[in-house]
């Protein structure tokens, strides 16, 4: 199984980018890496003793910044990492594609170049975080700031489909993110939203609040682009804060430095499971390909189990029931009212 890793992309490029693609083979020596950049800052990191059949060097010149205009990058710079990275996805010529690079310029280059499924109307970015029965999907992310009624279905549809596959779960509950758990909460978009949502054959469990994520209330929040990625930081933001406080408390005194033996081994399992680093990169869905989003700080730890992560889903067939779902279904009247 091939794994193309844009080694130029993300605050930390190549160093720990490429490092992290190291540590993954130690743990899956059936995979091979494609590294896509400039070759002699692979080289670079990699060392003289790296095994050349398990990682491929693409050479690529140009390079995308954040302060690049995404479109126009995409368009202009096509010997970028990541513009290499996604004709080869349009071609299939590797399982998936791994980028820690601008945000913008990978979700356009998506749509410009990998294109979506045919029937998905807009891909979207869904990370899964932690919640006290499991993980909650939430999607969208970022991705799409404005949406209309239908696109919340086909979230829902796409995240249904995900958690079904990567984490075996038969029928998943989507709850649709609200201002309040009563049918009649939100405006004209989110109320169309929940219509839609309740005459469709998901497990809908209605709407649901920003609190119900971490109680595990659904496995799939539904939500547009702005209000996903606003809860997603607000939760990473809480989870750095509160670990940072326990360290602080723990430290202060000999009684602290005591207690915190007695539940370190826990407090260590606390950490792993709120840690961003150790979930890795979150999944654009709705694209014709399987592609990841990492956060532009990843470290090599982060690109390590997004590379797993990415492993485990090109092992299922996800992928393909997504089209099968989306180029079979008829969602008749649906577009009329809701586009």
């Amino acid at each position: 199984m091939r794994i193309m890793v844009d080694a130029m992309g993300g605050d930390n490029a190549p160093d720990e980018i490429v490092k992290g693609c190291l540590e993954a083979l130690n743990e899956n020596n059936s995979l091979e890496i494609e590294l896509l950049g400039d070759p002699s800052k692979i080289k670079k990191c990699l060392g003289y003793n790296y095994d050349n059949s398990k990682i491929i060097i693409t050479e690529t010149h140009d390079e995308i910044t954040n302060f690049d205009k995404p479109t126009e990058a995409v368009r202009k710079k096509k010997n970028s990492s990541l513009v290499v990275g996604m004709n080869k996805i349009k071609d299939k010529s590797a399982h998936a594609f791994i980028s820690a690079g601008s945000t913008g310029a990978l979700l356009a280059a998506s749509l410009l170049i990998a294109g979506r499924m045919k029937g998905v109307n807009r891909p979207a970015l869904a990370p899964v975080v932690p919640s006290k029965k499991g993980q909650t999907m939430i999607i969208d992310a970022g991705m799409n700031t404005k949406i209309k009624p239908l696109n919340y279905l086909q979230f829902a549809i796409m995240g249904t489909e995900y958690m079904k596959y990567m984490y075996n779960l038969e029928n998943p509950r989507v709850g649709l993110v609200n201002v309040g758990t009563e049918e009649t909460k939100g405006d004209e978009n989110l109320k169309q939203a929940y219509e839609i949502l309740s005459r469709s054959n998901l497990n809908f469990i209605g709407n649901i609040e920003g609190r119900d994520l971490t109680e595990g209330k659904a496995d799939v929040a539904v939500c547009d682009g702005f209000t996903g990625n606003a809860m997603l930081k607000v939760m990473e933001g809480t989870g750095s804060y509160f670990m940072s406080y326990l360290k602080k408390m723990y430290s202060k005194s000999l009684s602290g430095r005591i207690s915190y033996l007695l539940v370190k081994h826990e407090l260590k399992k606390l950490k792993k499971q709120i840690d961003p680093e150790e979930l890795g990169g979150t999944p654009i869905l709705g694209v014709n390909g399987m592609v990841y989003k990492c956060h532009g700080n990843s470290k090599a730890k982060a690109i390590k189990n997004t590379i797993l992560k990415a492993c485990s889903s090109a092992c299922t067939s996800v992928l393909e029931q997504m089209r099968n779902i989306f180029s079979n279904m008829d969602f008749g009247g649906l577009y009329d009212k809701a586009l």
